[in-house]
């Protein structure tokens, strides 16, 4: 941890008053509707040994809620005609993609976005270097489920979204974190990035630090600068964006994880969810484009799919998915094993979770009422359980809009 002037002595004791009321270190919670943010809170400290505080302008690793955002690019591109829901992937790779045990099974784009294509994480996703290829990792027997038909089980495996990202960059010929600039974020005027690279300098300057249970920051503490190297380095150890081919190794800008977006920025995600894919008076995405994201691909019954996050960055219990459509989760769900309702009060809100590197963070609208919030807390990588959901105590307070601080 680096100090910064006379807040030496300061530093510190911020750590250990954060530890005595394990409280986060931040949080930043903004509700809106669709014409607008409505209200704005934010505690805490972007960067602690720097001394600057938080706001809902400065960009954090948003962790798994970057699904949500790339599946808005994956459908722009459907849109298009560049990309299919129900064709075989193998077509657009430009190599076999099969479940070893059912390889008579075509794996879709569909399938992947709803994390039903047989996968799991047991062989990694995110370390496959710039010269490497992602399809190294889908060749290891690990990374299937040696027990389900692709198709017919449910289960949240980060690895599906770099193979949606190579997807999408087979289909463009563009750089994966480049192609979601032009097709997302520049047009809904979003200063965002996936993984630092696209950012400008004055954007990696305002990044939020993430740290662990120690008070050390553990992703993200830039220093006021843009990082030298925002992607994994090549067996060379070098970062020379020469290596990249198109749809070769689609991990590298982190789809699954590694949007850096401000809580207003995600603010316009959720209201494109209420403006059935238009917002302030842009289109992104058709209505019924929205309408497959939103609509739940999967509906848990006993036997069909797993309701936790298996990856050890999940802070999630059994019960925390339920409903699960092209990288949007339905709260709510009104069944036994079920309890994915933080808001407690039983509406069937869409949107995303998040968590990795001591984050939590959601983003949830009630589409019928034309209402949302978005939210993130840093700092608490052990976080108590929530008393009336499978959701963290931090994530309820922040759902309701009850402080998280004290």
């Amino acid at each position: 941890m680096r100090f910064a002037g006379s807040g030496i002595a300061l530093i510190p004791l911020l750590f250990a008053m954060h530890v005595a009321h394990a409280g986060p270190v931040a949080s930043v919670r903004v509700a809106f509707d669709r014409d607008g943010v409505v209200s704005t809170d934010a505690e805490g400290f972007a960067d602690v040994a720097a001394q600057r505080r938080a706001t809902a302008d400065d960009p954090v690793r948003i962790a798994s809620i970057s699904k949500l955002v790339t599946a808005i690019g994956a459908m722009r591109l459907v849109e298009e005609g560049k990309l299919d829901l129900d064709e075989d992937v193998s077509t657009q790779l430009g190599w076999r993609l099969r479940h070893p045990a059912f390889p008579d099974t075509p794996i879709t784009l569909r399938m992947l976005l709803s994390h039903r294509a047989g996968l799991t994480d047991a062989a990694g996703y995110y370390a496959v270097p710039l010269d490497g290829a992602f399809r190294d990792v889908t060749n290891d027997a690990r990374a299937w489920d040696p027990q389900h038909t692709p198709g017919t089980y449910f289960r949240y495996a980060n690895v599906n979204f770099p193979l949606v990202a190579t997807l999408m960059e087979r289909a463009t010929g563009e750089r994966f974190d480049q192609l979601m600039q032009r097709t997302v974020l520049r047009p809904l005027r979003i200063d965002a990035c996936f993984n630092w690279d696209s950012c400008d300098d004055a954007t990696a300057a305002r990044a939020v630090v993430l740290y662990d249970d120690r008070g050390e920051a553990v992703r993200d503490d830039n220093r006021g600068s843009k990082p030298a190297c925002s992607v994994n380095r090549s067996t060379r150890d070098d970062c020379d964006f020469s290596h990249w081919q198109a749809g070769r190794n689609g991990a590298l800008f982190s789809p699954q994880g590694g949007l850096r977006i401000s809580a207003n920025g995600l603010a316009k995600i959720g209201r494109l969810l209420l403006g059935d894919g238009k917002v302030d008076g842009v289109r992104v995405l058709s209505r019924a484009s929205v309408r497959e994201l939103v609509q739940p691909a999967w509906t848990y019954a006993p036997g069909n799919g797993v309701t936790v996050e298996e990856d050890d960055s999940s802070q999630s219990q059994r019960g925390f998915y339920c409903r699960y459509g092209l990288a949007v989760q339905t709260l709510a769900t009104p069944r036994d094993g079920c309890r994915d309702d933080p808001f407690g009060d039983g509406v069937a809100r869409v949107g995303h979770a998040g968590a990795a590197y001591g984050l939590l963070s959601g983003v949830w609208v009630d589409r019928k009422a034309g209402t949302g919030v978005a939210y993130f807390a840093t700092g608490v990588p052990d976080a108590p359980r929530g008393e009336d959901s499978a959701f963290t105590a931090v994530e309820e307070d922040l759902a309701r809009g009850e402080a998280v601080n004290d």
